[in-house]
């Protein structure tokens, strides 16, 4: 069997970003995604990258992800 390999293609930034609140009074977040980051990027620059966006974003934010999309090849 051979092996398969992963290749790198694509890397986004995502934060929730607090949109209102439901009927019972609960915050009610949606997610805004940042595309085409550099995927060599590094956990600590996109960290700190997505604390610049939530200074500017408008509305209270919660949580931030890093989404790697990877492409699965044999080798």
């Amino acid at each position: 069997m051979m092996a398969v390999n992963k290749v790198l293609t694509n890397c986004s930034l995502t934060i929730e970003v607090q949109k209102g609140v439901d009927k019972q009074g609960d915050p009610v977040f949606k997610k805004k995604t940042f595309s085409n980051l550099n995927p060599d990027i590094t956990d600590e620059a996109a960290y700190e990258i997505g604390n610049a966006f939530k200074n500017i974003l408008d509305g209270e934010t919660r949580s931030t992800f890093l989404n790697n999309t990877n492409k699965l090849m044999r080798a």
